[in-house]
């Protein structure tokens, strides 16, 4: 290279960079079933959006494009119009960035920036939250369905932008309600919210929220400026600041809305440019805490985040809680679901019919999201590179005890016993007298010749159906004592027995968040061969037994200290190394594996002879009303360490027999060379073996 050269590429470097990179990312192309998807159900379920009047359909998943559709009279170079898919690109952003700029804060009067609201009886207890998440009270511009050409007085002035929407909203629209106890969408508010940002701009190099949109978020994550336009071609001068609206107006291609949603699914980093910080994107797209809207039967509408909508409480069954979304009129919409890498960007006209009892949300879940989430396939980890084939034991060899009685955590315990416990049931023959929610059971010998033995005690024994009655979710033996996790408590509790479950004491303590369904990771004998003096609990991120969440957690505590709730940690993630991170904060939390709305419960432990733990994991669904004990499926996933990472074993959704509502590969029944198992499952509700082959 010579000198010029040189210079010439350094040049064109430093341009780049200023005009933020262009060049710098491209999706690649990937088939969807190359990325745990299935192409004929995307392609069944854009036969059936090109029908209803679809332009655009996009779906991204692990960064590569796996649908990319365009009707005939469009293209991916065409833009189309937002309509309040703008209230997240244009409104939620520029609110993410003025936090991350520090420039105002989520719980801030807006009369702060706002001052013809000081003195307003109503409008100063109206917070930037309360303009971001349609709860400031703040009336709409709609009125019956007018259009809105002919709408009289302030309404039709806020759309005629009769002398600007700004002011008229400022100045003319009505709150209707106490600000921040109800829900009611309004356009003038996120016009107030644009007003507010505005003002906080003020004394910086960006002071409209175009020019700050331009050069901090749009060109530095390659969208060129013929590529996307807001706030209708227009710019209102109003108090001496430059207002650009948020509410509406834009238009953009797929491809730069779904770049945006690339930024926020990267918390903020593009190429890795730290845009914004974390904790600002987690911020927007989080449920904000504010009151829900109304949800008739047909309408799903999510919570609010900041200029986002969550589903944070699971309003869209099949999509992942952690899937947030931009949507507008026509039923424009991004959404991203971070738990499965995905983006997806729709345009076109209304996907709902009102005559059918349809609503807006319900046209968007039923004709994409819902298609969406059921093209992806499952299972959600690639193959073991340790575990190459599985090898099961004819369905015909089951062996079945204790028939009517399931559950069974295990643990082998110091007098060389497996403990276990029932529910709902009456243990083995000879069998208990009266249906125990929570019994107890010694099982001796092996996997082929195990003799099962009830084991009486006042003080474990519960009583009462399903839910309404306590059961055992994970058992364990430490130094000669038993450990019991006891589910359906609200919301679990930990016991112990120094007398083989004769004899119980209870904590005092319980966990009240997450941890619905606690199991231990069981190593060998009395806990012999543990990693460490640490014993792990892993469960379903829910509350109940009875849920299925989108992801596990895991805690660890001192194998001494397991009395004591104080001494819990909880996994956070891991760091720049792979190594774990750790918080006494259970809301701290995070995934410890993820497989969004399946996550439900397992049996997890260490096989020796392989070096691998080894978690079973029941799906919740199943065609037999009587669930996964007569009918479904599950997986068996192994990993180095007990944060993983996770690979599959062996995934079926649909076993050759009922997998049970939980299952185990006890320890005691394995190998030496760790290759030979046994896996204790209940199904048909029973104390069920098969024998297992790893090769």
């Amino acid at each position: 290279m010579t000198r010029m050269q040189g210079v010439l590429a350094v040049v064109l470097a430093i341009a780049s960079f200023a005009m933020g990179g262009q060049e710098d990312f491209e999706w690649h192309q990937a088939a969807p079933e190359a990325e745990g998807m299935s192409s004929r159900k995307l392609d069944e379920a854009t036969q059936v959006l090109s029908r209803k009047g679809t332009k655009t359909f996009l779906v991204i998943r692990n960064d590569k494009i796996v649908h990319e559709w365009y009707a005939p009279d469009f293209d991916a170079t065409q833009r189309h119009y937002t309509a309040s898919l703008a209230k997240a690109l244009v409104g939620g952003v520029s609110l993410m960035l003025a936090l991350n700029d520090g420039r105002l804060g989520a719980d801030d009067p807006a009369c702060n920036y706002i001052p013809q609201w000081k003195e307003h009886p109503e409008k100063s207890k109206i917070t930037i939250r309360h303009l971001a998440t349609h709860s400031s009270g703040i009336e709409d511009a709609e009125q019956d369905g007018i259009p809105h050409s002919d709408l009289p007085g302030w309404k039709g002035q806020f759309w005629k932008r009769e002398p600007d929407p700004f002011s008229v909203s400022r100045d003319h629209a009505p709150v209707l309600f106490e600000p921040g106890s109800k829900y009611a969408y309004s356009n003038p508010g996120m016009a107030m919210l644009s007003y507010a940002i505005t003002a906080a701009l003020r004394g910086t190099e960006h002071t409209d929220v175009r020019t700050l949109l331009r050069q901090r978020i749009m060109r530095p994550i390659g969208v060129s400026d013929s590529d996307w336009s807001i706030g209708y071609g227009a710019t209102y001068t109003v108090d001496d600041l430059n207002l650009v609206a948020n509410w509406g107006g834009g238009g953009y291609t797929a491809r730069a809305v779904a770049r945006v949603g690339r930024l926020m699914l990267r918390k903020g980093n593009w190429q890795g440019r730290q845009l914004v910080e974390p904790q600002w994107v987690q911020k927007v797209v989080e449920y904000a805490g504010t009151p829900l809207p109304d949800r008739p039967a047909g309408n799903p509408q999510p919570a609010s985040g900041l200029g986002w909508w969550t589903n944070a409480d699971g309003v869209w069954p099949k999509v992942p809680r952690d899937a947030f979304a931009g949507a507008g009129a026509g039923n424009q919409v991004l959404l991203v679901v971070p738990s499965l890498d995905m983006i997806v960007v729709r345009n076109g006209g209304n996907l709902f019919d009102a005559s059918k009892g349809e609503g807006f949300w319900g046209g968007i879940e039923r004709y994409v999201f819902n298609p969406v989430m059921e093209a992806v396939v499952s299972p959600p980890y690639p193959p073991s590179q340790v575990i190459a084939q599985v090898e099961w034991a004819p369905a015909d060899t089951v062996i079945r005890k204790a028939n009517g009685s399931d559950n069974w955590p295990i643990t082998w315990a110091d007098d060389d016993n497996l403990y276990t416990a029932y529910g709902d049931g009456w243990g083995f023959a000879p069998k208990v007298d009266q249906k125990l929610s929570l019994g107890f059971a010694k099982v001796i010998g092996g996997p082929k010749d195990f003799v099962g033995v009830n084991i009486r005690t006042e003080t474990g024994e519960r009583r009462g159906d399903g839910p309404r009655g306590p059961k055992a979710s994970g058992m364990l033996c430490v130094d000669g004592v038993l450990y019991m996790f006891v589910r359906n408590i609200g919301n679990s509790q930990i016991a112990w027995s120094e007398d083989y479950a004769r004899t119980w004491r209870w904590s005092d303590w319980k966990f009240e968040t997450s941890f619905g369904a606690p199991t231990f990771v069981n190593f060998g004998r009395n806990y012999a061969g543990a990693r460490d003096d640490y014993v792990y609990v892993y469960s379903n991120d829910c509350d109940t037994a009875y849920e299925a969440a989108d992801r596990m957690v895991m805690a660890r505590v001192p194998k001494d200290e397991m009395r004591h709730r104080d001494a819990y940690e909880f996994f956070q993630g891991l760091d720049a190394q792979g190594q774990p991170l750790w918080t006494r904060d259970i809301h701290g939390r995070g995934a410890v594996f993820v497989h969004p709305g399946r996550c439900y419960r397992s049996g997890i432990s260490y096989n020796a002879g392989l070096q691998r733990y080894l978690w079973c994991q029941t799906l919740p669904e199943s065609t037999d009303s009587r669930g996964p004990r007569y009918q479904g499926g599950f997986g068996i996933y192994e990993a180095p360490e007990p944060w993983g990472p996770w690979r599959t074993v062996f995934f079926t959704e649909t076993w050759d027999t009922g997998p049970g509502e939980s299952s185990s590969l006890p320890p005691k029944w394995m190998s030496d060379d760790g290759q030979t198992c046994h896996l204790l499952f209940s199904g048909d509700d029973c104390f069920s073996t098969r024998r297992v082959e790893f090769r």
